[in-house]
């Protein structure tokens, strides 16, 4: 995350650079060609970083889910050795 960040961070202040330069002068072909290829990569980093965020919604939930079942065998399992516990040997 923190190589994505600062990824992006590089690309914002190239993108501020570049807008500095259309400003005073213009951008080469080159250069434009180049901020356009760094918001592509932004965005295609964002979608992955939604892509991610995602993910990890649903393995928590997934987590919670099965730690809701871990709990749910621990309290049978209890209940179980109590009942056993009350037979006579």
């Amino acid at each position: 995350m923190a190589k994505l960040k600062g990824l992006m961070i590089s690309a914002l202040a190239f993108t501020f650079a570049a807008s500095m330069f259309i400003g005073c002068g213009g951008v080469s072909e080159e250069e434009m060609a180049q901020l356009e290829a760094l918001r592509k990569e932004v965005n295609s980093m964002n979608s992955e970083i939604s892509s991610l965020r995602a993910e990890k919604t649903k393995l928590e939930r997934e987590i919670a889910e099965k730690n809701a079942k871990l709990e749910q065998c621990a309290k049978d399992k209890e209940e179980t050795q109590k009942n056993l516990e009350k037979l006579p040997k």
